[in-house]
């Protein structure tokens, strides 16, 4: 450890390469080209475990509280014992951030059920593994992709309903929107719009969706399969400061293919305009004002210090 920051010391005001971050791994920090868990872990084996994507600007995390409480969150959806409380987290994502240096970036804290035996069973796991790694802007491709507008299609795959598995919990299990995302990648667009299983607007692959009608902002409710975005409570927030009226909803296609502007939202994204679905515009085809509005609200939101 002691070489561990004499080497920090030495890179003080230097730029530093993803391979050069140090990665929290069970209570120590670890080289990242040296950072490796067991090939026996259930993360790695059936995707047992929950994690969460957390936006750093000007060296602080944002919206952490908001962050570490859904880790808890999805951690006990699936039963699962996180080794830390809540505040022993929270101060492990601000080491991870002063370790590195991280000025502006991404950490990603993950727990698994932790190395086990080949088998479902997890009572074979003796000790959940407890991860943060942290990425630079740039060195994660996704934190630019937002400043563009984005075109989508409505996938085939639906999302995972929540009486199979929990959609509100951020678990490790994404092959469900892998698939969709894959069905994009194939038709050439930026994203896939999944639905739920009854065939309402859900969200997007890895990402919220927002449609504006008449002035008012819409949103998919939370029984349609989505994850409580971060972010999409972040911009519900800044359209209450800018007095517009958001609505958590059953949206249905037409809904989606009548908006007047759509945007979608995540940690990486923040906030970015969806301007064409299934070859159709939306709206002018153009990001809209409802939205530029938010999203410059959303900039006013990130440089105020949170609450730790």
């Amino acid at each position: 450890m002691a070489k561990q920051e004499n080497e920090i010391k030495e890179n003080r005001g230097s730029r530093k390469d993803s391979a050069d971050m140090l990665i929290y791994l069970n209570g120590e920090f670890v080289p990242s080209s040296k950072a490796s868990v067991s090939v026996f872990d259930h993360g790695f084996l059936y995707g047992d475990g929950v994690f969460e994507g957390i936006a750093v600007y000007a060296g602080r995390p944002f919206r952490l509280e908001e962050h570490v409480k859904r880790l808890f969150d999805s951690a006990r959806a699936i039963d699962l014992n996180i080794p830390l409380d809540e505040n022993q987290v929270a101060k492990a994502i601000l080491d991870t951030i002063r370790k590195n240096k991280l000025d502006e970036g991404y950490l990603r804290p993950i727990v698994t059920r932790g190395e086990g035996t080949l088998g479902l069973n997890p009572t074979y796991c003796r000790k959940p593994t407890f991860v943060i790694i942290p990425l630079r802007t740039r060195d994660y491709p996704l934190m630019n992709l937002g400043k563009q507008p984005a075109r989508a299609i409505v996938s085939t795959i639906r999302r995972n309903p929540s009486f199979c598995t929990p959609a509100s919990a951020k678990t490790l299990n994404y092959l469900n929107n892998i698939l969709a995302k894959q069905q994009a990648n194939a038709a050439g667009v930026d994203e896939a719009i999944m639905l739920d299983w009854t065939g309402a607007v859900s969200e997007g692959t890895g990402d919220n969706l927002f449609l504006v009608k008449r002035g008012r902002v819409f949103t998919a409710s939370l029984h349609c399969s989505i994850l409580p975005g971060v972010t999409r409570s972040a911009v519900m927030d800044a359209c209450g400061n800018l007095g517009i009226k958001t609505v958590e909803s059953e949206l249905t296609l037409a809904d989606l293919y009548m908006a007047d502007e759509a945007f979608l939202t995540s940690t990486s994204l923040e906030i970015q305009a969806l301007v064409e679905i299934d070859g159709r515009k939306i709206g002018n085809g153009r990001e809209g004002t409802i939205t530029k509005r938010v999203k410059r609200k959303f900039e006013e939101m990130k440089k105020k210090k949170n609450e730790r």
